[in-house]
């Protein structure tokens, strides 16, 4: 890892971080350097998180969709570590639903959740980051958030938006250093996808070019990456982290013919 790739001395609140995307993409911050604020409702977990990570990790409970909770995190990670360089929107549900029979109460929560969250969260810690003469807010999207895909009313439309939001910010905030980027991951194994049968290995996942689900660490890649100075001239990008699955339906073929 080069210096720029590197986050020494960055603080950094990342949401949803106590399993999956989150906790991995907290454990390459602290390897990289930084101090992390882990946020999530799942309070054991998210402890168990920081307590593995050691000093330079804390956790918070955080209900995203509140702002009175979004201050609170704000105003303990500047206590507990001075300052936030970077913030991660990663806290969201994954639900499919027929456009059809989707609820509006539910359709409601999705889009409260997933992108809303999004919003109060960049509010929130925008004033900060302009303190400290910059940062890097990075916003997790999805493959969802790039084409039309079946079942996810809600969940699409909300992934869509934060795409949308991540552009407006990355235009408004340029000048004050702020850098704004969407991540788009596509299928990964997680807990929550372990549960619904999404296996690891070659062949698991045979609609996308590389044939095969992501990994955590493949995203938390990505999204250290654009914390990181490395990523010092990159604002606006929607960095699709999927296996090619958005670049179009998987052909096979064989040469010379």
């Amino acid at each position: 890892m080069t210096d720029l790739h590197r986050l020494n001395g960055k603080t950094i609140v990342i949401t949803g971080g106590a399993r999956g995307l989150g906790a991995e993409t907290a454990r390459r911050a602290v390897a990289g350097g930084a101090r992390v604020v882990i946020t999530d409702v799942l309070d054991d977990e998210g402890a168990a998180t920081a307590a593995e990570l050691g000093t330079n990790a804390r956790f918070l409970h955080h209900d995203v969709t509140s702002e009175k909770d979004w201050q609170r995190v704000a105003e303990f990670a500047v206590a507990e570590f001075g300052r936030i360089d970077g913030l991660v929107n990663n806290a969201g549900v994954s639900t499919g639903q027929p456009l059809e029979t989707e609820t509006v109460e539910h359709f409601r929560k999705v889009i409260d959740i997933n992108l809303t969250a999004v919003f109060i969260g960049m509010k929130t810690v925008i004033p900060v980051m302009k303190e400290n003469g910059g940062g890097s807010i990075v916003n997790i999207s999805s493959a969802a958030g790039l084409m039309g895909l079946a079942l996810t009313s809600g969940y699409g439309a909300s992934k869509w938006g934060v795409r949308g939001l991540t552009k407006i910010g990355a235009v408004e905030l340029g000048t004050a250093k702020v850098r704004v980027n969407s991540v788009h991951p596509g299928m990964v194994h997680t807990p929550m996808t372990a549960s619904v049968g999404i296996r690891q290995g070659e062949g698991n996942y045979p609609n996308t070019p590389m044939g095969r689900v992501g990994e955590p660490s493949e995203i938390a890649q990505a999204v250290t990456f654009l914390l990181s100075d490395a990523a010092s001239y990159i604002t606006g990008a929607e960095l699709a982290v999927d296996g090619g699955w958005t670049t179009g339906p998987t052909v096979k073929y064989v040469m010379g013919q």
